[in-house]
């Protein structure tokens, strides 16, 4: 079974900062999920929230603040004494990296709650720039915004996030023109992980950090698990 690391190694190193995706890549994870919110200035920066207050101690919107500030600050969150000043990265510059590596990343558009504009062709174009459309999945919670992505590339692949129970999440994920499914870990069973990939679907559950969950997840015939710790579900199934 495939591992994605969450944030990275969101949990052994600070989330979505260039440590914890070089720790992934060092565990030897197949891929790193990480999350793209766009600054006051258009920039496309990497983290989870909208908000700077959880991952710095600072407080503010993203989208209010430019490049030049949020560079500033320091996200390493509860790392810090371990690991020192860590700044929140720019999607170019975790592109960059990727690029010199074999990873495969999953960018999940987090304009749920702010719509960015034009986010979907930013990012895409980012993705050209650095050569790695064979290499990257968009998902997110905003199926529109999935749908807006295929618009512009019907070939770019794409994934449903979701937290609860959807009804025959199969057919729904094919009417937006999804590839996979990346639902919360909880709402899968057997009957949901064989429609999906009946129907051509991969299924990649977040977050898993549980062995024996993990565990579950590879006999149901899971594609992949996104994780808070790749190197430990690495070493279970290696």
């Amino acid at each position: 079974m495939e591992i994605y690391g969450h944030r990275g190694s969101a949990g052994t190193h600070p989330e979505n900062t260039m440590i914890s995706f070089q720790e992934a890549a060092r565990v030897g994870a197949i891929g790193i999920e990480l999350d793209v919110h766009m600054s006051k200035d258009g920039e496309l920066m990497v983290i989870h929230d909208e908000k700077v207050d959880r991952t710095t101690g600072h407080k503010g919107y993203i989208k209010d603040m430019t490049y030049a500030q949020i560079r500033k600050l320091d996200a390493s969150y509860k790392f810090k004494k371990k690991y020192g000043a860590c700044p929140i990265p720019s999607l170019a510059e975790v592109l960059e990296w990727v690029a010199t590596t074999p990873l495969l990343v999953n960018i999940e558009l987090k304009n749920n709650v702010f719509e960015y504009r034009n986010l979907e062709l930013v990012v895409l174009n980012m993705i050209y720039h650095y050569g790695l459309k064979d290499r990257v999945i968009l998902s997110s919670f905003n199926h529109n915004s999935l749908v807006r992505a295929k618009s512009f590339d019907s070939t770019i692949p794409t994934a449903i996030l979701y937290s609860y129970q959807l009804f025959e999440p199969w057919t729904y994920a094919q009417s937006v023109g999804a590839d996979a499914l990346h639902p919360n870990f909880r709402t899968l069973n057997d009957v949901i992980v064989s429609a999906a990939q009946d129907d051509r679907l991969a299924v990649r559950p977040y977050t898993v950090n549980n062995a024996d969950k993990a565990t579950e997840l590879f006999q149901m015939g899971c594609d992949a698990i996104i994780t808070d710790y790749p190197e430990k579900m690495r070493a279970l199934f290696s």
